[in-house]
Order: structure tokens, then sequence, then C-alpha cells
């Protein structure tokens, strides 16, 4: 969700920079910062927690005069919304300056060998260490593009990174992206260039773009742009025209709001997580949480409710409240729930869950809990909605505005949240130990990029759709933690592109619907590596003993079930917890693609609202 600028040409660096930084509010972000290469050579950096009309000189004075300039608006992920934590860091000499999108996974090793290298910190970001690692270079007496290159091949993980250097005739930003989550646009005419990590930023600068894909870097001067590949070695980059008119902006590029949203899933996790990880410490706060440790001690039960897709997220947070929390967990349909004789007191801890916190049925059955006497807690995307008014606490998913009617990223977000939530209270009851959370949080930390791999591979999904579109009915199944993906699944199948498609768990296959096994029924399942694992094998192999057509979700390297199957999408292996996290994205990709072979309506379809307000 953060937002990256650089600007070089002959406008006023300050006030580019500024507005272009202004553009990409709509993001959200807790901080920003500015720097500037002044014409003595130095750079002047300005920044400071809060909105971007903050972002003042010293005395409110005009920023500093310049042509080259580079500037960050972030949302907190290592370190909380500070003036030090802000964008952009620098080395210890400040002669170098750099904004960054993403997360280092190995920034503790690399801020341990750096500090003692003798390098001095001055934030509690992970970004900091990629201005060291520049640094570094620079003193083993490479230049300001040799240095850069050199820092590249340290990092672990996503990003999308940004840098300028000190003095007068270093007149270059350099720019790169590692891995597939986070993007970088860049946009030349005669004598003046401009990067981003969003289109809507360079449109006032920008007749034709270029987009950077994982390990490629930019060199960006006044004559020109120069590509360099993942090899170190020139790559020619032909700019695209920018369409006319906002449309194009805002959905990104893509053809629908929906698979831009998708696409933006490992932004979301990473949002999700920002300032709620001390990942060193292994511990999750949230602010917003009205228990105190006490409180959360003495809860017996955890109930969790939403409608359509939230229920969904409810259903696989049953599982982390019970694996990881160490507490009781039940699920209910919000829309079932208000009109239950509930049970609930000040030792159950109500979790709902709701996109734009204006549901009904779920905004009843808050109600209901609060009438009640329960502890209420929501998980909402939208501020200042019914559901956080009603909740004793929000914990917010932050993935930005959602505009496709059916939910994808905040699907996702809402899996972190609950995660974070579960580890959390799992720590203040005693379930998890310090080295479990700190490993269930570093595996958290990898989820952004690979997600991104996944996403990378999309196009692989249009010839599945293909294969697949005119089937009229589909089977999803999963077992454990991954029947409700097996559900979600089969629910964006039917939202989007209008096919009758059924999510069970697969033990109650045998239990009446292995009788609609036949070719004209395509089985999804969702069968990546866990405890279930076994079991969810055996269940394939029942319905290919009845001639049914499988295209299974496996972990990468599971070539036993792979070639007993007709169709395989791979995700990464991970912990078991955080399966669902990566098997969504394929199911929303395939329903997607198919529906888009339907000539569907994909980001409006029929019969459905976004908020549904109403019973």
């Amino acid at each position: 969700m953060c937002g990256i600028v650089g600007y070089l040409g002959p406008r006023d660096a300050w006030s580019t920079v500024l507005d272009a930084l202004r553009r990409l509010e709509y993001r959200g972000y807790d901080s920003s910062g500015i720097a500037v290469l002044t014409p003595g050579g130095r750079l002047e950096v300005h920044k400071s927690a809060g909105k971007v009309r903050e972002l003042t000189a010293p005395g409110g004075r005009p920023g500093p005069k310049g042509h080259l300039g580079l500037g960050h608006t972030r949302w907190a992920t290592h370190g909380r919304p500070t003036d030090a934590n802000a964008h952009p860091h620098t080395d210890c000499k400040g002669r170098v300056a750099v904004v960054h999108n993403g997360i280092v996974e190995n920034y503790l090793q690399l801020r341990e060998r750096l500090q003692t290298g003798g390098h001095a910190f001055t934030s509690e970001t992970d970004s900091e260490v990629i201005a060291h690692l520049i640094e570094e270079g620079l003193e083993g007496g490479l230049g300001f593009e040799g240095a850069f290159l050199s820092m590249k091949e340290h990092l672990l993980g996503s990003q999308a990174i940004v840098a300028a250097m000190e003095g007068a005739q270093e007149k270059t930003l350099m720019a790169a992206r590692l891995g597939h989550a986070g993007g970088i646009v860049l946009s030349h005419r005669p004598g003046e260039a401009a990067v981003s990590s969003d289109l809507a930023a360079l449109l006032p600068l920008a007749n034709s773009v270029t987009f950077l894909e994982d390990g490629e870097t930019a060199v960006v001067r006044e004559e020109g742009i120069k590509y360099l590949g993942q090899d170190h070695q020139d790559v020619l980059k032909t700019p695209q025209p920018v369409p006319q008119g906002t449309t194009w902006a805002e959905k990104g590029g893509y053809r629908h709001f929906m698979l831009k949203e998708i696409m933006e899933q490992p932004q979301a996790v990473a949002g999700a997580l920002r300032d709620r990880v001390d990942f060193q410490r292994g511990e999750v706060t949230l602010d917003a949480l009205p228990l105190t440790d006490a409180e959360v001690r003495d809860i017996r039960r955890v109930v969790l409710v939403g409608c359509g897709t939230s229920l969904y997220a409810a259903m696989v947070g049953r599982h982390y409240m019970e694996e990881l929390a160490g507490v009781n967990a039940e699920v209910d349909s919000a829309s079932e729930y208000r009109y239950r004789n509930i049970h609930v007191d000040r030792r159950t801890l109500v979790v709902s869950i709701g996109q734009s916190g204006e549901t009904a049925d779920t905004l009843a059955a808050m109600a209901a809990v609060r009438g009640k006497g329960g502890r209420l807690v929501t998980i909402c995307n939208a501020e200042g909605s019914q559901a956080t008014r009603l909740a004793e606490g929000t914990l917010y998913m932050r993935a930005g505005p959602e505009i496709g009617v059916a939910s994808t990223k905040t699907f996702i977000a809402s899996l972190t949240v609950l995660a974070l939530l579960a580890i959390h209270l799992g720590r203040v009851r005693g379930a998890l130990s310090p080295e479990d959370s700190r490993r269930l949080l570093e595996e958290m930390a990898r989820l952004p990029n690979q997600l991104g791999g996944i996403l990378a591979g999309r196009e692989a999904y249009g010839a599945l759709a293909r294969r697949y579109h005119r089937f009229d009915d589909f089977l999803y199944m999963g077992r454990g933690i991954t029947h409700p993906i097996a559900l979600e699944g089969a629910l964006k199948l039917k939202e989007i592109g209008y096919i009758h498609a059924e999510g069970y768990p697969a033990g109650e296959m045998k239990h009446g619907p292995i009788a609609l096994i036949d070719p004209r029924m395509p089985v999804v399942a969702v069968a990546p590596q866990g405890s279930l694992h076994g079991k969810m094998a055996n269940n394939v192999k029942e319905v290919k003993a009845r001639d049914g057509s499988v295209i299974a979700v496996v972990s990468q390297g599971d070539r036993e079930l792979a070639s007993q199957v007709d169709e395989v999408i791979e995700i990464p292996a991970c912990h078991e917890m955080f399966t669902p996290m990566l098997a969504v994205a394929p199911l929303q990709l395939l329903a997607y693609y198919i529906a888009v072979r339907r000539g569907c309506d994909v980001d409006q379809p029929r019969n459905l609202a976004k908020s549904v307000t109403v019973e």
C-alpha cells in the first residue's frame, strides 16, 4: 500500500514529487517524506508522520530547490509511524537516500551484520538496511550503480526500491523490482524522467510508460533510461502509450477491477501486517483490541460471524483460534445467528467480519451480541462504517478500496488479520511460545512474495478456462483448513461465472455427493501438503475411479498426487495454517478467466451488490 515517486528533469523536484504523492493518498498511509538533490550536490531530506499536507520544510519555508527528488508515502510494517521511521532513509553519512516498498525478510540478519561492521541505524525499519548496503558497496570502491546492483544480491523477499546519491554530478535515480509483489513504472521524455509504484502518480508527466519485471533495474538519467536484467545485462524495453481517460489508470491497466484487486493481494497481506508485528520479538500488537491481557486469559470461547466470503474467512479463523490461540471456537452465518437465542457473556469474544461494515445481517448479529453482554470486535475494511461504531474495537483490513463486487483482496486481508489475532491471543494465553510465534510471523512475512509468484503465472489460467468454461456444474472439495477455501472457490465461480458450483468437505463425499461424479462434473480438489493430505489424496482417487475430471491445487513438488489428476495447479509449500492464503488465489483466477470466457460482467455480476444493506 506504500507509494513511491522519483523525478529527474527541469521542473522543481520538490513540488513535482509533492504533487505526485498527493495523487497517491487514496492508497492510505501514515507518514511521508521527500529527498531533493540541491544544486550544491547535497541531499536534503524532509519527512514526517502524518499526512502529506504536513510535509513542509522547517519553519514552513518552501521545500529545497533542485531538479532530482524522490518521495514516499508509508504504511508502517517494521516500526511505528514516526518521523524517524518515515522514508526516505539514508546511510550513515547521508550520502544515499532510499525509498522502499516491501518486506526485507532477512533484515534482522542484515542489520546485525551491518551494525557489527560499524553502521549506525536511526530507525526501526527494515528499509534502512538498504541504504547501508549501498553505503557498504560505495566504501568497497563501487560506483553508485555498482553499489546499488550489489545491494540487490543481499535481499530476500519482494521489494520495490528507488535510490538517489549526493554529488553535483550524480544526477541519477536507481530503481529496482525484486520478486512479484509491488511494481515499478517509469516514464521518460526528452530531458525528463519519472518513476513510481503507481501509474496514477505519473499521469501528468507521462505520455508512455515502461514497467520493471522481477529482478530488473532501471538507471534513470536525463538523457534516458537504461534497463538491466537479472544478470545485469542490458534489456530493451518498448514504452507503452498511456490510454486517455482516468478509467485505465484506476484499473491500473487491467481489464477489470476484480483482476486488479486479485493482483493487489500481496500488498493486502503486507498492509494487514503493517505496524502490528515485531518480527524480532515474535510479538503482535493490536492496539484496537479492547481486552486487557487478564481479560484475554479469561476468554473461554470465540465466536466468529460473517456472510458470504466473510463467513468462509470466519471458518478459517476458527482453525486459527483452536490451533494457535488454544481456545474453543465456533462459526455462524450472521444471517442465522441474529435469529438464534444466543448465549454469550463477558468471557465470550465475538468477532464479526465484513468488508463494508454495513451488511445488515452482520450488524443485526453484532447488535444481538451487545444486547447479551458479549465482548465484540469487528474486522472491517471501511473506516467509520456502522460495524466499527457497534464494536468495542476494530481491526482494520487495510486492503484499500475494493471496487469489484466479488470480494478477493479483502478475503485474504481478513485471513491475515485473523491469524494475527490468533497469534496474539495464543501468546497471551500461553498457547504459543515466543519461538512458536516468531516462526509463524516469519512464515507470514514470506506470504506477499509467495502470493506474487502465484499471481505472476496468471496467464496459465486463461488456458485452463478454455478447457473448462463450457461446463455447467463444478464440485469443489477440501479438508480441514482448506474446506473453507473449497467453499470460497465455488462461491467465486457462482458469483461471476453464473455456474452451479458446490463446495464440500471431502470426507462428506461418500455420504451423498459422490453420486454426482461423472465426466461432465469437474472436481476442484484443494489438496496442498498438510496433516490431512493423505486422506485428501484418497478422496481424489475415489473421484478418478468414477471417471471424474480433477483439477488439483497441490504443493510444489507433490509429484505423486499430480500424477493422478487431470490438471495441476502448484502453490509454494508453507506452514499448514497459511495454505488458505496461497490456495485461494488460483481459485479466484480460475473463476475470473472462466467468467471472462463466458462473457459475464465480472465487476458487476447480475443480482449482486457490493454491500448487502437489507435482509
